[in-house]
């Protein structure tokens, strides 16, 4: 008897809780990274804050010395929007293409990192999305350094 009574417990409990769970609404989905970092806009005054910064770092303004800024900082906001998710289409030169010749260092790369981690930092960028961001430039590493 107590035996058929813990069946009928554990059978009442696991139909509640399977229950409980089909009553639940769905999770809603996660905005993309580009909402998350306030759109276009944040980006674009990012990028802004982001070229003035390597401009000031003497271990890499040199690689940007002859370089289109307005044309460099169009394309790394469209860059951003499309790989954060936004509706931003990016029209430049894959990465590799881009930086083949120009022999980017690994301390070259790691600079213009720190100077990205920092301008996010200047942002109050949450570190969840901080994070990501880091992960999307870090993804184009090997396509950069030693080309």
């Amino acid at each position: 008897m107590a035996h058929r009574l813990i069946h009928t417990l554990v059978a009442v409990s696991l139909s509640a809780a399977l229950l409980a769970g089909c009553a639940q609404t769905p999770a809603k989905p996660q905005a993309s990274l580009y909402d998350r970092l306030g759109g276009k806009e944040a980006i674009t005054a990012v990028v802004d804050a982001l070229s003035a910064n390597v401009a000031a770092d003497a271990r890499i303004n040199q690689r940007f010395a002859n370089a289109n800024i307005k044309r460099f900082k169009a394309q790394m906001v469209d860059l951003l929007c499309e790989a954060s998710g936004g509706p931003c289409k990016y029209k430049g030169m894959d990465m590799k293409t881009a930086h083949t010749g120009m022999k980017i260092s690994e301390v070259e790369f790691m600079a213009v990192a720190e100077n990205a981690s920092k301008t996010l930092d200047s942002f109050k960028v949450p570190a969840a999305e901080k994070a990501e961001v880091m992960n999307l430039l870090a993804s184009m590493r090997d396509d950069i350094v030693n080309r």
